[in-house]
């Protein structure tokens, strides 16, 4: 007997990890789109950012806006990352875990130029709000679904 229906087909560990890949892919993407469009948003907006922004001699507005820049950014990479793998939560803990290990070296090198409290909120941030992105994502989708 011809079975003329579509058959679902389990997938592959191998292409679990290319969905996982590409998602984490996606993810540092937009996290690095989001935050330049942000950073080019705060120049425009923040009477002297742009002035103050190679010698990183940022006021306290002006360090708690970049804040929340990551923030965004980060909130962002992680929805993008579970809008391609809703299925596959580890996407956005591997994204997670790749931000952190990307910036600690960033901060350690800027690690004069900005007080403590700066470093450790945006690093002890950056994780949580990419999974909670990734949640809200999922949430978002799951809501749909039973709405439909």
């Amino acid at each position: 007997m011809v079975s003329l229906g579509r058959t679902k087909t389990k997938p592959t560990p191998m292409s679990k990890r290319i969905k996982i890949a590409l998602a984490v892919l996606l993810g540092l993407v937009v996290w690095f789109v989001v935050a330049t469009v942000a950073n080019l948003l705060l120049r425009a907006a923040l009477t002297g950012y742009a002035e103050v922004e190679r010698a990183m001699q940022f006021t306290l507005p002006m360090l708690l806006w970049r804040l929340v820049v990551g923030a965004v950014s980060s909130l962002a990479a992680g929805l993008a990352c579970a809008s391609v793998v809703r299925d596959l939560p580890a996407a956005a803990r591997v994204l997670a875990i790749a931000l952190v290990l990307l910036f600690i070296p960033v901060h350690y090198s800027l690690w004069a130029q900005f007080p403590f409290w700066y470093h450790a909120v945006f690093l002890l941030s950056l994780a949580p709000l990419v999974i909670v992105g990734a949640w809200l994502e999922r949430r978002r989708v799951g809501g749909a679904r039973r709405a439909a």
